[in-house]
């Protein structure tokens, strides 16, 4: 064992799996969450849209998913008109996301998504600058196509994969915990509490469980990191001794952007590449055309996106009194913001439900829009523009499996195909 090695283990804690090794957090959400029967949400959303753009109530009832309890005795309202989704992202002073106080402020902690202006601005520049251009360009020339290729390897050869449960699955994981500079040993765990930790709104036992572990774990390593990094380059190490205005960044701060950045570094990626993959193999004519002129990718992203990205809705909460569509809404309500609904209103896209990568380029709201959009939308696209170019040059003549039904996306929190069985070659 090396020096640097020994270094490295010296600074990683020691990680519990779940007390129960057979529960399964990637499947929780489909079966305990009551989401599984979820594959084609958009004709409900678009009959309850016409009928009005902001409804009173809690829009879970009408797919008989099963409520979140951490808001199941607070008002509902869910926003479905793009207008009005627009308008209420953007008005940051309007509409808070204290929404969030009760589930991703329990389960994250302190994080920047759960802060309003303007301490929200204040710790969100500082962790933008984790995700500056330049950061960008060097991980997308070495650190993110290696880990692509690693994960394309073991399958090249073979002629057929499941590019969820070989690829999508894993490349996006794969690099958060590369940053971290974890070790390969306890990834798998790592990645399960990830997962397992969002699901306190519909299993509040394996969740809490999962939020304990994960912040003991991310607390200690974030505290020896912060006094001996692991290389130059250390990115814990980076964050957890940055400054604002002279002081260092609070604890709770630093360990809730890292108890966050797998789930949302992770499962954007993830999530969206999967759906991008199902849309792409389900019209072969335009995933040919991409194969032949890589420069639709970003186009075929951002229809993806569109189409049907990772997160069905986010929440927001009036901080005053406030009307929209006739309705009217006050502080503490929450308002389920269904984003899907409005990247496929028929009054902003032709077609909404054809998936097109050629269609006018209108902004979609999948990373949201305002003070609170996504901040690592960039590192998201990046990934899924390398992954996608390394799929098209290693795997030729890449189809679906015939032998086995087409893939089908389901979910209402998170969607995503259970699996892509393909053939190729």
């Amino acid at each position: 064992m090396g020096t640097a090695e020994l270094a490295q283990r010296r600074l990683i804690p020691r990680i519990e799996d779940y007390r129960d090794r057979s529960y399964d957090p990637y499947t929780a959400a489909l079966t305990l969450g009551g989401e599984g029967h979820i594959t084609n949400p958009f004709p409900q959303l678009k009959a309850m849209r016409q009928e009005s753009s902001i409804w009173s109530g809690d829009f879970r009832t009408h797919f008989q998913v099963n409520p979140d309890l951490t808001t199941k005795h607070i008002p509902h309202f869910t926003a479905l008109g793009y207008r009005e989704i627009q308008s209420i992202l953007s008005d940051a002073k309007s509409f808070s996301n204290q929404a969030y106080a009760t589930n991703l402020g329990v389960y994250f902690g302190r994080s920047v998504t759960v802060m309003d202006p303007p301490e929200h601005a204040r710790y969100r520049l500082l962790f933008q600058k984790a995700f500056l251009p330049s950061m960008l360009s060097a991980w997308s020339k070495e650190m993110v196509p290696n880990i692509i290729k690693r994960h394309i390897d073991p399958f090249a050869q073979i002629g057929r994969a499941d590019l969820v449960k070989d690829f999508s699955l894993l490349f996006p994981f794969t690099f958060i915990m590369e940053l971290m500079g974890l070790p390969e040993e306890d990834r798998a765990v790592f990645q399960k509490l990830a997962f397992g930790q969002i699901f306190i709104t519909f299993d509040p036992e394996h969740g809490m469980e999962a939020v304990s572990k994960l912040k003991n774990y991310l607390t200690e390593l974030v505290h020896l990191r912060r006094e001996q990094p692991i290389s130059e380059n250390d990115f814990i190490h980076t964050l957890a001794t940055a400054e604002i205005d002279g002081e260092r960044l609070p604890d709770d701060v630093v360990i809730a952007f890292f108890r966050q950045l797998m789930t949302a570094g992770g499962d954007t990626s993830y999530h969206a590449f999967s759906n991008l993959l199902v849309a792409l193999l389900t019209h072969p004519e335009q995933l040919e055309a991409v194969r032949r002129d890589r420069k639709l990718i970003a186009q075929a992203i951002d229809e993806g996106l569109r189409w049907d990205g990772a997160n069905l809705f986010i929440s927001r909460t009036p901080a005053r009194e406030v009307t929209l569509a006739g309705v009217t809404m006050k502080p503490g309500d929450i308002i389920d913001v269904v984003i899907a609904a409005a990247n496929r209103d028929e009054t902003q896209y032709p077609e909404p439900d054809r998936f097109d990568i050629f269609r006018d380029g209108k902004r979609h709201l999948a990373f949201g829009v305002g003070p609170h959009v996504c901040i690592g939308q960039h590192l998201a696209r990046m990934e899924m523009t390398i992954a996608l170019n390394a799929i098209l040059d290693r795997l030729p003549n890449l189809r679906l499996d015939p032998a086995v039904p087409d893939p089908v996306i389901r979910g209402f929190t998170l969607r995503a195909p259970d699996s892509i069985p393909v053939v190729f070659g």
